[in-house]
C-alpha cells in the first residue's frame, strides 16, 4: 500500500490502496447546488470544502484513520472466523453424535467466545471511536462525499467512485471544541 505522506499535493490514497488525483474545488464549485452544500456544511463543520489544501489534508487524515484500523480489522476477522465458521463442521462431524448436554454446552461456549471477542474488539476500538478530533475528520469526510455526489449529479466531471472510500457510520456529531489534527511533517498548513 502506498505511503500517503510521500504523495505530491493533489493526490491521495483511497480505500482500494490506489493513488488517485483529487478533484479540484473549482469543478465542485461550478455546480451551484454543490457549492451551496459546501458552504452550508462548511459553516456547520468549520471547514472550507472549497479549499483544495484543506481537502487534501482531510483526505490524508481520513486515510490515516482507516489505515490504522485496516490491519487490526483483518486480524480480528481471522480471530473470529474459527468460532463463526468452525462450529458447523464440528457439529456435523462430532457434536451430533454426543449427548444433548454436550451439544448445549458446545453452543453456549462458542457463543460466549464470539461475544467475548466482539466485546474485546469494541473495547479496543472504543478510544478511537470516541476521539473528538477524529470524529470531526470522519463527519467532514462524510459531508465531503455528499458534496461530491451532489456535484456529480449536477453534471460535474467527477469519477463515479470519487473520493474512493466508503461512508463513516460513526460520524454523526461535530465537536466544535475538539483540536484540529496536525499537518504531518513536510506538509503545508491550510
Amino acid at each position: 500500500m502506498p505511503s500517503q505522506p510521500g504523495l505530491p499535493f493533489g493526490q491521495f490514497v483511497g480505500d482500494d490502496g490506489g493513488v488517485h488525483d483529487m478533484v479540484a474545488s473549482s469543478v465542485i464549485a461550478a455546480v451551484p447546488e454543490a457549492k451551496a452544500a459546501a458552504e452550508k456544511y462548511g459553516r456547520e463543520l468549520r471547514f472550507d470544502f472549497l479549499d483544495d489544501t484543506a481537502v487534501h489534508w482531510l483526505l490524508h487524515h481520513r486515510w490515516e484513520d482507516n489505515r490504522k484500523w485496516r490491519k487490526r480489522g483483518c486480524a480480528s476477522g481471522f480471530l473470529l472466523f474459527p468460532f463463526l465458521a468452525g462450529p458447523w463442521p464440528f457439529w456435523d462431524l462430532v457434536a451430533v453424535e454426543k449427548s444433548r448436554t454436550f451439544q448445549v454446552a458446545f453452543i453456549v461456549a462458542d457463543a460466549m467466545i464470539v461475544v467475548g471477542i466482539l466485546l474485546g474488539l469494541y473495547l479496543w476500538r472504543r478510544p478511537s471511536l470516541r476521539d473528538p478530533a477524529m470524529r470531526n475528520v470522519r463527519i467532514r469526510a462524510r459531508r465531503y462525499r455528499e458534496i461530491v455526489g451532489i456535484a456529480r449529479r449536477g453534471g460535474a466531471e467527477v469519477p463515479a467512485t470519487y473520493p474512493y472510500y466508503g461512508m463513516y457510520a460513526s460520524s454523526r456529531k461535530f465537536f466544535p471544541d475538539a483540536p484540529e489534527l496536525p499537518i504531518p511533517e513536510g506538509g503545508q498548513k491550510s
